[in-house]
């Protein structure tokens, strides 16, 4: 089986640039708009992920595909006996406003009380509601799960196409993102990529056309495509 450095291409002694530069080229080279496949960019980002939480090339086992704590089982816990526990937080009420609304009302992404003008104003399902991010979902499995089309591309960090603006709660960035630190000092954060760590969260979706992420985003997925000709 191949180890989590092979998958990126580098040495088990490269240091963290060198796997940050392999990870962003190969989970461009891996998505399925670049001739990749689905498969091959879920295993890059599994790769980076493992080697990000201290992976040891020396290690016996090999690197699987899917981790067992993935399904909620300790396999180091003898009183497991493989069984999932269920006993997990209910998640993170997560509000939500489209970006394309704001001009057509004339609101502005920094409006303090944003939110609760769209709550007056009687908007789509679309385009404002609420659903919960559960425990190691991530805010744009959360929102596809809840039957929201958010955009999306490389679903790794690698572009910007899911690019939500926080307005209220944490939404940490992960090591393994695209975005300049400027974005992120404005509260840019990719919905594929961040999980809440705050009792609730606000964000507003769909602003990848804004200054600084337009030339960071990829061609459309397919997804978009689909969207587009509904």
């Amino acid at each position: 089986m191949e180890s989590p450095f092979d998958v990126l291409a580098v040495d088990s002694d490269a240091d963290d640039d060198e796997v940050e530069r392999a990870y962003r080229q190969r989970v461009l080279e891996a998505h399925p708009d670049h001739g990749g496949t689905a498969s091959e960019f879920q295993q890059v980002r599994r790769a980076y992920e493992r080697i990000q939480s201290g992976y040891d090339p020396e290690e016996a086992d090999e690197f699987e595909s899917e981790d067992a704590g993935d399904a909620g089982v300790d396999a180091d816990d003898p009183e497991s006996n493989g069984e999932v526990d269920d006993a997990e937080p209910d998640g993170v009420p997560t509000e939500f406003l489209n970006y394309d609304v704001l001009a057509d009302h004339g609101w502005e992404l920094n409006d303090e009380d944003l939110f609760e003008k769209a709550a007056a104003a009687n908007l789509d399902p679309d385009d404002h509601g609420q659903f919960t991010v559960g425990p190691r979902e991530s805010v744009l499995e959360a929102a596809e799960a809840d039957g929201n089309l958010w955009p999306y591309a490389c679903r790794g960090g690698a572009c910007t196409n899911c690019a939500v603006a926080v307005v209220e709660g944490e939404l940490p960035p992960p090591a393994n993102h695209i975005l300049p630190q400027g974005m992120i000092d404005q509260g840019i954060r990719l919905s594929c990529v961040t999980q809440p760590v705050s009792d609730e969260l606000k964000v507003v979706y769909n602003v990848k056309h804004l200054p600084g992420l337009d030339e960071l985003r990829l061609p459309p997925s397919r997804f978009d495509k689909a969207r587009f000709n509904d």
